[in-house]
């Protein structure tokens, strides 16, 4: 999964709100061309208290030959690129990376369900615009927790007519995964993108079904998690290393800035190259990845460092790292 992408300069050729805390931006790319794929991403640098740092937004809609399309939501508790994204106007330049896709839509499945939660639903309409163009068998139900937030809506009720089934949490409305992958036909694949509760309760009800494991793909946005999020403290005695993991940053972060080598890659809890042993934890720990099945995560023996976090205390963690200057 590590990238291969390349780096470009883009411009901010539009900007529309699509709902109070989702915003639209168009992109239009130096090279002038903005090839790629449904299910596709781009990186984005943003800065966070005067320093880089990279975010990564799905592309939105058809592919077009000259511009790309991002939405972005304004977390409340982010730690700072959806506010840095807001603050761009038209015509500000932005340093962007060539697309890339880690969550790529199959050709071959004779039955399609995308899921979507929140502004999980980026990825999903390029995808529906796919199938819809090629006459597939589809069906789309997409949650948000209020009307006002189903980005979009307008847009794929157009492509998908009855196809498209929203729900809206403060109705008291809910996705019954169970009795829509029970509607799909035994060698269909499902699509899904939003919070880790979802993406949990559709591996969970998918394995119930009895269904192909390789049939359920997923894509997750790397911030949501099950408690609030908080600032923790972590040891790493093999680096004699003592440090505060603040609200506002990730565990990966914490640990690159006190100096303890950490391999990454997806920074999304989707590879697994940055986990890391937990010796000893004070607290509960907060997994939100979808690497670790759900046993792995109630044995609590390893974590990502890159979304996974603490409430309530802390942790002790052990390196893999052996260098001449790790100390016991």
């Amino acid at each position: 999964m590590k990238s291969n992408a390349q780096w470009d300069r883009a411009v901010v050729r539009a900007i529309r709100d699509l709902t109070p805390t989702v915003r639209l931006f168009e992109l239009a790319p130096g090279n002038g061309t903005a090839a790629w794929t449904p299910g596709s991403h781009i990186d984005v640098t943003v800065d966070i208290d005067g320093a880089p740092d990279t975010r990564s937004y799905s592309l939105v809609g058809e592919p077009g030959p000259a511009v790309y399309r991002i939405a972005v939501k304004r977390a409340e508790h982010s730690r700072g690129g959806s506010a840095w994204m807001w603050r761009l106007t038209v015509g500000a330049e932005v340093r962007i990376a060539s697309p890339e896709n880690h969550f790529e839509l199959g050709h071959d499945s004779p039955d399609y369900l995308l899921v979507a939660g929140g502004i999980g639903i980026t990825p999903l309409i390029s995808m529906a615009h796919a199938l819809a163009a090629r006459n597939r068998k589809l069906r789309m139900v997409y949650a948000a927790r209020q009307r006002n937030e189903l980005a979009f809506a307008d847009e794929l009720g157009q492509l998908l007519g009855d196809r498209l089934q929203t729900f809206v949490d403060e109705a008291g409305e809910k996705i019954d995964l169970s009795a829509e992958f029970a509607r799909l036909d035994p060698h269909a694949e499902a699509y899904i993108c939003g919070p880790l509760g979802l993406l949990e309760a559709a591996r969970q009800a998918w394995s119930k079904a009895g269904r192909a494991a390789h049939r359920l793909r997923y894509e997750t946005f790397g911030a949501s998690g099950h408690f609030p999020t908080e600032a923790f403290w972590v040891k790493v005695p093999r680096h004699n290393v003592e440090i505060r993991v603040g609200a506002e940053e990730t565990l990966l972060d914490a640990l690159t800035r006190a100096g303890v080598p950490v391999l990454s890659d997806c920074r999304r809890g989707e590879c697994g190259l940055c986990v890391l042993d937990v010796a000893d934890v004070r607290g509960t720990i907060d997994h939100r990845d979808v690497f670790f099945s759900t046993h792995e995560h109630a044995s609590g023996h390893r974590l990502c460092t890159c979304v996974s976090r603490v409430v309530g205390g802390g942790l002790v963690l052990d390196s893999a790292y052996r260098g001449d200057t790790a100390t016991l």
